[in-house]
């Protein structure tokens, strides 16, 4: 009877194994995760594995011998209990297209489509509940913005005051992710704080529906180059066909990037995706070349005057609390 085992890393003994076994499902090895399930034949042959990476499932291979047996169900169905009890109540997966129909077999529910990836959600009304805590009044047009604001500049206040004079409402989404010099709480109540004079601006959290294309898993697709531009196209195609027909947005503002190439391309992806749902994009150039990059480097030379002239009030005196004199900057 096959042995499932669930282990932080895979077992040496097991390394070479694995690979192969990766390697002909067509999917690419990447760095361990939180927990990766091995399903082992009496003899030890492996017959089939996934990893749970964060709120991710995936690398998810069956070896041909166990394809049809339950091996792919027993995996995930070890993976799925993993999540839960690391409180990850609806974990996503993100594969070929190709895949639908196995992944809905095992209760992932498709969120969005691209020729290239599939997006989806383990349950139904995830992404309902998110939606669900954001205010939309009735007031035309509805403008967006989508920003990391690492941390809040005086540049992300211009772009929010832009898009405030054009639109009626704006929701202003920061990313969620916590892989960042300052946590997502803070951010968010910076943008908060720095457009408050702002009455039809509102803030709200990204969540786990508005993600940075850089944070979407590549490994299964076959050309790794068009990897950057298939993980921007199924970010934008998330947000033109489900996120922004539910919040009634037509608008979506963004500044120019003359230096971050990846940022430079999600650009030019989003000006060619999101006309065809409806949205005008709008990219206006950035207020004198202030970044959040250029901060986050003043704050690690511990140079706060420099600091002080490129954000708002509210962001300086967070950054002198943090990283002010005798304060560390990672």
């Amino acid at each position: 009877m096959p042995d499932l085992l669930l282990c932080t890393a895979v077992p040496p003994g097991l390394q070479a194994a694995h690979a192969r076994l990766l390697t002909g499902a067509g999917l690419r090895l990447e760095e361990a995760g939180e927990c990766t399930a091995l399903l082992l034949a009496d003899d030890g042959a492996l017959l089939a594995c996934g990893t749970r990476s964060g709120k991710v499932l995936r690398q998810i291979a069956v070896s041909p011998e166990a394809e049809g047996g339950g091996a792919c169900a027993e995996v995930v169905s070890a993976l799925l209990q993993d999540a839960t009890a690391h409180g990850v109540p609806h974990p996503f997966l993100f594969t070929a297209p190709g895949k639908s129909g196995l992944f809905r077999s095992l209760g992932f529910t498709p969120l969005a489509q691209t020729p290239d990836m599939l997006m989806m959600e383990h349950g139904r009304g995830g992404l309902r509940r998110f939606l669900s805590g954001i205010a939309v009044g009735p007031e035309r047009p509805v403008g967006c913005i989508v920003c990391h604001a690492n941390p809040f500049t005086l540049g992300h206040r211009h772009l929010i005051a832009y898009a405030a004079a054009r639109c009626a409402q704006v929701l202003v989404f920061v990313l969620s992710d916590t892989d960042s010099l300052f946590p997502p709480e803070l951010r968010l109540r910076l943008v908060r704080e720095g457009t408050a004079d702002l009455p039809n601006v509102r803030a709200y959290p990204g969540g786990d529906y508005l993600i940075s294309p850089a944070t979407f898993p590549a490994y299964f697709l076959k050309d790794q180059a068009r990897a950057p531009e298939a993980k921007c196209d199924l970010d934008l195609t998330l947000f033109g066909s489900a996120i922004a027909p539910a919040l009634h947005i037509t608008e979506r503002f963004v500044g120019q990037e003359p230096t971050c190439a990846v940022t430079a391309q999600y650009n030019r992806r989003m000006q060619a995706i999101l006309p065809a749902y409806g949205i005008h994009v709008t990219e206006i150039p950035r207020l004198n070349a202030i970044s959040a990059t250029t901060v986050r480097a003043r704050l690690q030379e511990g140079d706060l005057a420099a600091v002080r002239a490129l954000v708002p009030k509210t962001t300086y005196e967070a950054c002198r609390s943090l990283f002010g004199a005798g304060a560390p900057c990672p």
